[in-house]
């Protein structure tokens, strides 16, 4: 009897070694991605990008953020998913240090971490996903704004929010190259829109009013641009006051071509989110760590890594010429 019990007793606990492993092998790793605003078409264009390279992949992923730019509530779903367990935590920080410790509290419970579109503190990641270098970015901004009005006058920029860390790092690009090379420019106003089309047009329509000798609005967040576009278009000052920035093409293909705007610019958001999916991947799996000079993305192919941030590429300005190549 003992040695059937046994031998029983065996069998019972291969078998559940045995399903157990099955289970363990068939488990798909939980990556959770978090925008800033879920709503956001600018960050549904990247959930796009991440989608297909989770499909590609056999990842399972999580979409989740704020319905508006809120950090408190950025923390609180992060809270949520170290409970759940997920393998990967990236993130589009809201506030950079507000986020922070509740992305260190996710590391210590061996959660991979890294952030895209908008840092948090270096010792809160492993890796950033960088869509262009805030140099780059600012650079390309003033530029354009240089070209519009001539190298001289009055301009006001839109941000997000004054605390939004990715764009007070553009801003602080954006004046810079200012100082340095367009002496006969002024920025006379920054105004925050809270990622809202609808404010971003009230604030392009009261930076009309206030300054009367204003060239040129400047939006750096994609709800901005064409928020101003429009304040523009109702203010009947389409050619008198330009509006660039930071925007989504499909967003305003229709500004472009009806002359109340020259140019956007970005970066692929699909591929920003399909390469955060890839590198959250790579990184869970050890095969992109500290010290690797490039990575391999899918069909985005090799990209340069430096030091701890992932690069996907410069900006791209979207003009009558060829906006219409681009869908997102």
């Amino acid at each position: 009897m003992k040695s059937s019990f046994l031998r029983s007793s065996i069998a019972a606990t291969l078998l559940c070694a045995c399903t157990a492993g099955l289970f363990a092998a068939d488990a798909k790793l939980m990556v959770a991605l978090m925008p800033k605003a879920k709503g956001n078409a600018y960050f549904l264009s990247v959930k796009a990008g991440a989608d297909k390279a989770a499909k590609e992949l056999g990842v399972e992923l999580l979409f989740d953020g704020p319905t508006d730019t809120n950090a408190a509530k950025q923390n609180e779903i992060v809270e949520n998913w170290i409970t759940l367990g997920v393998d990967v935590i990236a993130v589009a920080a809201e506030n950079k240090e507000g986020i922070s410790t509740a992305l260190r509290k996710a590391q210590k419970q061996g959660i991979a971490v890294l952030t895209y579109d908008a840092d948090a503190a270096p010792d809160a990641r492993s890796f950033f996903v960088n869509q262009a270098t805030p140099e780059g970015i600012g650079q390309a901004l003033m530029d354009e704004a240089a070209r519009l009005t001539g190298e001289e006058g009055e301009f006001a920029i839109i941000t997000a929010s004054l605390t939004a860390a990715n764009q007070r790092e553009w801003q602080k690009n954006v004046e810079a190259r200012l100082k340095e090379k367009y002496p006969k420019m002024k920025l006379v106003a920054v105004r925050p829109c809270d990622d809202l089309k609808d404010k971003a047009q009230s604030e392009a329509t009261a930076l009309m009013s206030a300054n009367p000798n204003l060239k040129l609005i400047m939006a750096i967040c994609s709800p901005g641009v064409p928020g101003a576009a429009e304040a523009v278009k109702q203010a009947g000052k389409t050619g008198k006051v330009k509006v660039m920035g930071l925007g989504l093409p499909n967003e305003n293909k229709r500004y472009v071509h009806d002359g109340i705007m020259d140019s956007v610019i970005l970066w692929n958001t699909e591929h920003l989110g399909y390469l955060t999916v890839y590198a959250s991947n790579a990184i869970a799996d050890k095969k992109l760590k500290r010290g690797d000079t490039s990575f391999t993305a899918g069909s985005l192919g090799k990209l340069e890594v430096k030091g701890d941030q992932i690069m996907l590429g410069k900006p791209f300005i979207f003009n009558k010429a060829n906006i219409d190549q681009f869908n997102f």
